[in-house]
């Protein structure tokens, strides 16, 4: 036997809260008598117009747009700020005091390079082992 797991049956209680019988069964067709006539629907209904040039163009425009306005506000921000030319050594006199020390460039330069980079870039700038080779007279003395 199935019970009745209702609880508004059991205590009889009627709240308004209630539809009478079969009151969705039609409502689509009610609704739809009672709402007025639209003659532009239509009009909607029928095949889009093709996009233009421009409809199709526009996305690209825009974001080519926002691009080129926020390369704007940087130049202007790097402008403003005097960060768009390089001080030379010789106006920075805290880099020039720094890379003329031994310390400073043994610790921060010297130090990130390793031994075979210092000698393939000799290499490259033409340096010749040969010549620091010593000459037969000069070892037997």
């Amino acid at each position: 036997m199935k019970e009745n797991n209702d609880i508004l049956k059991t205590i009889a209680r009627r709240d308004g809260t209630t539809v009478p019988e079969g009151y969705f069964d039609d409502f689509a067709r009610r609704m739809a008598d009672a709402l007025p006539e639209r003659p532009e629907l239509a009009a909607m209904n029928a095949a889009p117009a093709p996009r233009t040039m421009w409809e199709r163009v526009r996305p690209y425009v825009y974001m080519a747009a926002m691009f080129a306005g926020v390369w704007c506000m940087l130049k202007m921000f790097t402008t403003v700020a005097g960060g768009n030319e390089l001080t030379p050594i010789e106006k920075n006199p805290v880099m020039a005091e720094a890379l003329s020390s031994d310390d400073f460039m043994n610790t921060y330069v010297v130090d990130d390079l390793s031994d075979r980079d210092i000698m393939d870039q000799m290499m490259e700038d033409g340096f010749d082992p040969a010549m620091f080779a010593l000459d037969p007279e000069q070892e037997t003395e």
